[in-house]
């Protein structure tokens, strides 16, 4: 389940949610083990980047026709959306710091 410094996203609601500003979605699922360990993770991502940056958790299992508009084909994926259009992808587990470094350089993050 998401943080308190992460929005849950949904696939009625998903355009909306990353057309302004710097969003990071981490596209999920329940039964993945390394997004479950991804977790805490984004929200120490979120606690050092706010104000920057929003983090949102979309859970492909529930949002199947977004994961496959976006080819998400494995789990878990991290874009990054800059004002709607996508500026950069992780896929697969990353430390704090990593994603962090990828969020300040694809995106206006100071």
């Amino acid at each position: 389940m998401a943080g308190e410094t992460m929005k849950k996203l949904s696939e009625e609601t998903f355009y909306k949610d990353v057309e302004k500003g710097l969003t990071l979605v981490d596209f999920f699922a329940d039964w993945c083990g390394p997004c479950r360990m991804l977790s805490p993770i984004l929200d120490k991502v979120a606690k050092e980047l706010e104000g920057t940056v929003t983090i949102g958790k979309l859970d492909i299992d529930n949002a199947q026709r977004i994961a496959s508009s976006f080819q998400v084909t494995s789990v878990p994926t991290l874009i990054l959306f800059e004002d709607g259009k996508e500026v950069g992808r992780l896929v697969g587990l990353r430390d704090q710091e990593g994603i962090k470094t990828f969020v300040q350089s694809k995106g206006k993050v100071k």
